[in-house]
């Protein structure tokens, strides 16, 4: 077993014990914390499978994911707070 993956192994169940705090997460606030570094195991765990496979695809989707991830945590954490999401810059 090479050290990649090991890593890999390492953020897989790591991944699956944020998942059960997102599922039982008391609150919604608690829920997008939790996904938070969800997101971020998710794009490690792509970049740790491209460098596996080399195939540099990964690499792309795992940019996408971290992109969507952050715009949609601060979408949630605005909801959340009770704001409105504005389409423009005024």
């Amino acid at each position: 077993m090479t050290i990649l993956e090991f890593i890999f192994y390492g953020f897989l169940i790591s991944a699956a014990l944020v998942i059960i705090r997102v599922i039982r997460g008391p609150t919604a606030p608690d829920r997008v914390v939790a996904m938070d570094p969800f997101v971020t195991m998710m794009v490690v765990l792509l970049v740790v499978t491209s460098f596996l496979s080399a195939r540099s695809i990964y690499l792309d989707i795992a940019l996408v994911i971290a992109i969507l991830g952050f715009i949609g945590t601060v979408a949630v954490s605005k909801y959340l707070e009770g704001g409105e999401l504005k389409e423009g810059v005024e």
